[in-house]
């Protein structure tokens, strides 16, 4: 080919025109006319585009580009047409030869003037994993603005800096729930360190578990003190790293104020000391001189007669076991930490044993096994029989059974709890037996309740009272 040949002549390039593509392009080069025709593509398009060279020549290029692209595209040819000496890039989707859409970088150079390119010189690159990576990229963050605006608990994010010496924590964003419930915003505390925000000793303190995370490498919990305003003042907070490239570089916070619960805990505490302190008053100062009155009382009954020291035993007999039934009480609320299988019958034959059940009599429908406190449980079949004696005579029928899938009834054919007294049962004091102290069914549920089920009373088969106890918690059940 001749020197002063144009590129465009016999339908042929020269040397010095390919060269110069090469040169100035890292992967696809395209040549097209001002009115989009393609003029020349190179041999990449292959690999890049699955086409043949010629599958594309003398075509126009937008037929090739995605509907929504086209005119994004023609503006970005007109731009360089208009305006010879810039260069503009644009990101289109090209259809690939197997019919998918690739995502396209084109940078747009106008080489009309040129001695060996006549037309515009497109360079380009696919960036279809960019884009997905984008695409990805912004659904997350859409998700995770989503979850920070909208999430009830606090959610702070931490910078972490490391140097060589030390480490140096700055907050960068707080969530509208943390803002909402402390009274500080992002504005306020946006590239600052905790002793900058809260103080030097409250400071040193949020630090000290925040570089805690950081050596850990993992999200760790914990409870912290943190008065930020009125009615917040204790947190209970996740930390977790955010690690990019090995290095850690943020903390995410969820925090949550738990000031109502801890103070719960602290004020029922203050009543669980109070009332073994009780107890303590109960058990010695209390029965110690109930017991001399109780032998004293039945010394007498056997020297003298008087129709006074019935009565007397009597009521001395009642505050014992007032006495006893409150130091019950006293100690059935918490919670049941250890447990161990007990089997229905054996415990139902204990219980009814211990109790002065008179001409009662007693079946056991169901044979079962299920985990519990067995000395506690104890409490409960004896109040629960001595109840079903007291109301329902001393010839009244006791059965006991399986209720449903993970439950126990004890029922009665004597009277039965009329509907509307139900719930007034298990109020402490209420008694409707002559004799009675008042606590039995009230102990029955505390330690029911102390075992995380649930008690309930209805109808018996034969009409009189069925106690039901639901484990809602028990795994262990036969």
């Amino acid at each position: 080919m001749a020197d002063d040949m144009t590129p465009r002549e016999n339908g042929k390039y020269g040397s010095d025109w390919y060269r110069t593509l090469v040169e100035e392009v890292n992967d696809l080069a395209t040549v097209v006319d001002p009115d989009g025709t393609i003029t020349y593509v190179s041999p990449a398009v292959t690999r890049i585009l699955g086409y043949d060279p010629d599958e594309l020549v003398d075509n126009e290029g937008y037929e090739f580009v995605h509907p929504e692209d086209r005119e994004r595209n023609a503006d970005a040819l007109e731009t360089v047409l208009s305006n010879p000496s810039e260069s503009e890039t644009v990101e289109v989707r090209f259809r690939h030869a197997d019919g998918s859409w690739r995502w396209i970088e084109a940078t747009m150079r106008n080489r009309l003037d040129d001695d060996l390119i006549d037309g515009v010189l497109l360079s380009s690159r696919d960036i279809t994993e960019r884009k997905q990576y984008e695409a990805e990229a912004q659904e997350l963050a859409e998700e995770y603005e989503a979850l920070l605006n909208n999430v009830e608990d606090a959610i702070f994010l931490i910078n972490v800096e490391e140097s060589e010496d030390s480490v140096r924590f700055e907050f960068e964003r707080l969530s509208p729930s943390y803002e909402r419930q402390t009274g500080i915003t992002t504005e306020e505390v946006q590239g600052q360190t905790p002793r900058d925000v809260f103080g030097e000793e409250q400071g040193a303190e949020l630090e000290a578990n925040y570089h805690r995370c950081v050596n850990a490498g993992e999200p760790i919990s914990y409870q912290e003190e943190l008065q930020v305003g009125e009615g917040a003042r204790f947190w209970q907070t996740k930390l977790a790293p955010v690690v990019n490239e090995s290095e850690i570089t943020r903390l995410v916070g969820v925090t949550r104020n738990v000031t109502e619960r801890v103070e719960q805990e602290r004020q029922l505490h203050q009543q669980n000391e109070r009332l073994k302190e009780f107890a303590s008053v109960v058990s010695h100062d209390l029965r110690n001189p109930l017991n001399v009155a109780q032998g004293r009382a039945t010394l007498l009954a056997e020297q003298v007669e008087s129709d006074h020291l019935d009565p007397l035993l009597r009521a001395l007999d009642r505050m014992e076991a007032i006495v006893e039934d409150t130091l019950t009480l006293a100690r059935q609320g918490d919670t049941i930490s250890e447990t161990e299988s007990i089997s229905l019958t054996d415990l139902v034959g204990k219980c009814w044993g211990t109790v002065d059940t008179k001409n009662a009599k007693i079946n056991i429908v169901d044979e079962m096994t299920f985990q519990g406190d067995p000395d506690r449980l104890r409490h409960v079949f004896e109040n629960l029989f001595r109840n079903a004696v007291e109301h329902g005579g001393s010839d009244v029928t006791v059965r006991v059974g399986r209720h449903n899938e993970r439950g126990i009834y004890v029922e009665d054919d004597g009277t039965g709890i009329p509907v509307k007294k139900r719930d007034e049962v298990f109020e402490p004091g209420h008694s409707s037996a002559q004799g009675g102290t008042g606590f039995g069914l009230t102990i029955v549920k505390r330690i029911v309740k102390a075992h995380g089920w649930e008690l309930s009373v209805a109808d018996g088969t034969d009409g009189g009272a069925r106690f039901v106890i639901e484990m809602v918690e028990q795994k262990d059940f036969v």
